[in-house]
This record gives C-alpha cells, sequence and structure tokens, in this order.
C-alpha cells in the first residue's frame, strides 16, 4: 500500500486530502502542530477506510523541525510515495506594522520547510523512479499583494520553484506540481487576521474538498501547475500580463488596503 506525507493535515485542505486519499487506500502520515486534531483525524481514516494513519505533531515554523519528521519517519520504516506539503499561513497588515517573529516564521514555514522537505523525499523518489510532489500556493503567488506582502511572496516562490523542479524532472518518474488556490474555506483568513469584511465574503470560496479533487486530476494528467477555483481565478492570475506592474500592484493597494 502507498504512503503519503501531508503537512498542516488537521484542517481545511490538508485534512481533506487525508480523507480523499485515505478513500483511495492510501496509508497517510499527518503533520501538524496540533496533535488532538491529528489523532482525532487519524482515529476516523483508521476506522472508515481500514488504513494506518500515523501521527507527527510538529510545528514546522521552527528550525530543525523537518528532521524531526524525517526521522520519525525512518523509525516508522517508511517510504513516502506522495508528498503533499500544504501547511502555510498569511499575515495582514502594513509589513512594517507586524510582528517581524512571525513574517520569519511564515518564510521559515511557507520556503524553508518546503523546500526541505522537497529536497529530501524527491532524492529518495528519484532513485526509486516513482513518486509525486505537491506543493501547496496560492493565486496570491502571482502578483505582490500590499498588506500580505511577505505570504505573497513566498507563494511566489513556491510557484516558481515548483516548475523549474517539475522542468528538470519530467524524465524521472517523478510527478511534480504547484496548486494555486483562490480563497478557499478555511481557517486562513483568522489566522492571518483579516478583517470580517475580507472574511466574511466567503459566499464564493471554494470548498477544501473541490481543491483536493482539482489537484489529484491534475496531478494524474503531469501538469506542472494548477489554478482551482475556475475562470475568476484564472483570470486574476493572468492580469499582471497584460498590465503595467505599477498599475496592477496600485489597484491591488487600494482593495486590500485597511479601511
Amino acid at each position: 500500500m502507498k504512503t503519503a506525507l501531508i503537512t498542516g493535515a488537521s484542517v481545511g485542505i490538508g485534512a481533506a486530502f487525508a480523507k480523499e486519499l485515505a478513500s483511495r487506500k492510501m496509508d497517510v502520515v499527518l503533520v501538524a502542530r496540533s496533535q488532538d486534531k491529528l489523532e482525532q483525524l487519524a482515529e476516523q481514516l483508521q476506522t472508515q477506510y481500514n488504513i494506518k494513519a500515523y501521527v507527527i505533531p510538529q510545528d514546522l515554523t521552527q528550525p530543525g523541525a523537518t528532521k524531526a519528521v524525517v526521522d520519525a519517519i525512518e523509525k516508522q520504516g517508511l517510504t513516502i510515495d506522495l508528498l503533499i506539503n500544504n501547511a502555510g499561513f498569511g499575515d495582514y497588515g502594513a509589513f512594517v506594522d507586524r510582528a517581524l517573529e512571525k513574517q520569519v516564521q511564515m518564510i521559515q514555514l511557507n520556503i524553508t520547510a518546503l523546500v526541505e522537505l522537497t529536497h529530501i523525499f524527491l532524492k529518495d523518489m528519484k532513485k526509486r523512479g516513482s513518486g509525486a510532489i505537491v506543493n501547496i500556493a496560492s493565486i496570491a503567488g502571482y502578483q505582490p499583494l500590499p498588506y500580505s506582502s511577505v505570504y505573497s511572496a513566498t507563494k511566489a516562490f513556491v510557484v516558481n520553484f515548483t516548475e523549474a523542479l517539475w522542468a528538470e524532472n519530467q524524465n524521472s518518474g517523478v510527478r511534480i506540481l504547484v496548486v494555486c488556490p483562490g480563497p478557499t474555506e478555511s481557517n486562513f483568513f483568522v489566522v492571518a487576521e483579516f478583517p470580517q469584511t475580507f472574511a466574511g465574503a466567503g459566499q464564493n470560496y471554494a470548498t477544501a474538498e473541490e481543491v483536493v479533487q482539482e489537484t489529484l486530476q491534475a496531478l494524474e494528467k503531469d501538469f506542472s501547475t494548477l489554478v482551482t477555483g475556475g475562470f475568476a481565478n484564472q483570470l486574476i492570475v493572468n492580469l499582471p500580463r497584460f498590465f503595467p506592474r505599477d498599475t496592477i500592484v496600485s489597484l491591488v493597494e487600494k482593495q486590500f488596503r485597511p479601511k
């Protein structure tokens, strides 16, 4: 039976991946900070789908955390066939007014932990000539996002990094995909401390389950990049191609400016 490693697995898109992959008879390794939520999810998946679910409670914003995850996986004697780098968070507000510690932790989680896990497991996958890696970015990675400047920059990194790896590994037997969701039903806006005027506008948000289904379909087709959520999100990510960058970032600044 194949095994998937999912970071940020306790809620949202990560939990939706765990449920869908378990339903497809994959064992899962669940990584997140909340041990209680992970254990509850693992018990549910094992009971419902008769698979093995391993729990690794780990705060990936901390340097060295990825080594602890890898050590735990090696201790179990597991081979990772599918890596889903889903863990990440954002922040809202003028950069200079936000806590520097939170910005550094965001870079550590959204970029450093993702790069470390990708490097470690991609090396193993290439040796075997099989496997897949999914890195979760965002449509925010396609343009600068004032008042979420570090977040959008980290997601731009994930897009460029993953697309480059896809090109490097086309003939390796390893599939690599970057996924760029738009607004999705989750606790993202709460953690990022967006005003209620933003967080409450979720009537048109995609569900985590929709993002997962689109992702797995794109992975089967060996796409390099997936923008989920239909035409509206495709329009958003392609607008910067047709207008001066000053114009785009000025318009976005007005839209996201604190009221």
